[in-house]
C-alpha cells in the first residue's frame, strides 16, 4: 500500500536531490553554450573560505536559525493556546475555528503581499495609519520593512500568522483524543486548571507535540516565498533577512550559477537534517523505542 507513496518521493524528492548533488561537483552555467566541467570539491571549498561566497552564505544561515529558533516555540504555544481555546463546546464554535484556519488556505505569495500593504513604509500602510491615529498624529511613518531592526521580526509575524491555524487544527484533534474521565476524575480530586493542562492535557498530546514542533521546524527551514516576494517588490532588507533557500535561488537563476546552488542545498539538506536528528531525540516521547 505505500508503494505510490515511496515511489513518488523517490521521483519527487530522492532523485532532484541526488541529481543537485552530481551538479554540485560542476562547474554548471545556466543557459551557457560551454559544456559542464568537473570542479569536484571546489564549490564547496568556495562555500566556507571564499568571503564573496561564504559571507552571504553564512549570513543566510544564521538568519535561517534565528528564525526558526523564534518560530517554533512561538508558533507551537501560540497554536496549542488557540486549541485549548477552541476546544470547547460553544455555539458557532466552528465559525470561529474556520476563521483561525482561514489564512492557511492563503498562499503565501498573497499572504506576503497583503502584509506588504500592512507594513508599508509611508503614511498610508495600515499599521503607521493605525499607530499615527491611536499616538493622536505623534507616530510618523516608520520603514517596517526596510529597518534592519525590525526585517526580520516582520517576517516572523506573518509567517507565524499564516501558518499557526495549521498547527491547530493538529493539536485540536490531539485534544479531542483525550478521554474526558481523566478530566473528571481530577476535578474530583479538587485539581485547579493548571493542574489539569500540566497532568492530564500535557502527556495527553505528548506525541502530537513533537510531531508539530518538527513540523514546524522543517517548515521554518524552507523559508521563501515571503522573503523573495517582499525583497523584490517590498522593501524589505535583504542582508537582515536573506534566507539559504533564497540564497540557492538567486544563486541559481540570477547568477546563473546551478553549480553553486546545488552545494548550498546540499549543505543546507545536511544542516537541516542533522537538526532534525537531534530534535527528535531531544524531545521524543517517553514511550518511544
Amino acid at each position: 500500500m505505500s508503494t505510490p507513496a515511496v515511489a513518488g518521493l523517490i521521483a519527487f524528492v530522492g532523485v532532484p536531490f541526488g541529481y543537485a548533488v552530481v551538479l554540485s561537483f560542476y562547474n554548471v552555467r545556466l543557459g551557457s553554450p560551454l559544456a559542464p566541467t568537473f570542479f569536484g570539491l571546489e564549490q564547496y571549498r568556495r562555500l566556507f573560505t571564499d568571503p564573496d561566497l561564504s559571507g552571504p552564505f553564512l549570513r543566510a544561515l544564521l538568519n535561517n536559525l534565528t528564525f526558526a529558533a523564534v518560530v517554533v516555540p512561538l508558533q507551537t504555544s501560540l497554536a496549542l493556546a488557540l486549541a485549548i481555546l477552541l476546544n470547547r463546546k460553544l455555539k458557532a464554535i466552528g465559525l470561529f475555528r474556520s476563521l483561525f484556519f482561514m489564512p492557511v488556505v492563503f498562499p503565501m505569495t498573497l499572504v506576503a503581499v497583503i502584509w506588504r500593504l500592512i507594513l508599508a513604509r509611508s503614511d498610508e500602510g495600515l499599521l503607521n495609519s493605525a499607530l499615527h491615529a491611536v499616538s493622536f498624529g505623534n507616530w510618523g511613518a516608520f520603514d517596517w520593512l526596510g529597518d534592519t531592526a525590525t526585517a526580520m521580526a516582520s517576517i516572523i509575524v506573518l509567517s507565524v500568522w499564516q501558518g499557526v491555524g495549521f498547527q491547530m487544527v493538529i493539536l485540536l484533534a490531539g485534544l479531542q483524543q483525550i478521554p474526558g474521565e481523566l478530566y473528571e476524575a481530577a476535578e474530583l480530586d479538587r485539581a485547579t486548571r493548571w493542574q489539569q493542562f500540566r497532568h492530564v492535557t500535557l502527556p495527553g498530546i505528548r506525541g502530537t507535540l513533537v510531531f508539530v514542533a518538527m513540523l514546524t521546524s522543517v517548515l521554518s527551514f524552507r523559508v521563501f516565498d515571503q522573503v523573495y516576494v517582499l525583497i523584490d517588490g517590498g522593501g524589505l532588507d535583504e542582508n537582515a533577512t536573506r534566507t539559504v533557500m533564497y540564497q540557492a535561488v538567486t544563486t541559481a537563476f540570477d547568477q546563473n550559477n546551478i553549480g553553486q546552488a546545488s552545494a548550498i542545498t546540499v549543505v543546507f539538506f545536511l544542516i537541516v537534517v542533522a537538526l532534525t536528528l537531534i530534535q527528535r531525540r531531544v524531545v521524543r516521547p517517553d514511550n518511544e523505542d
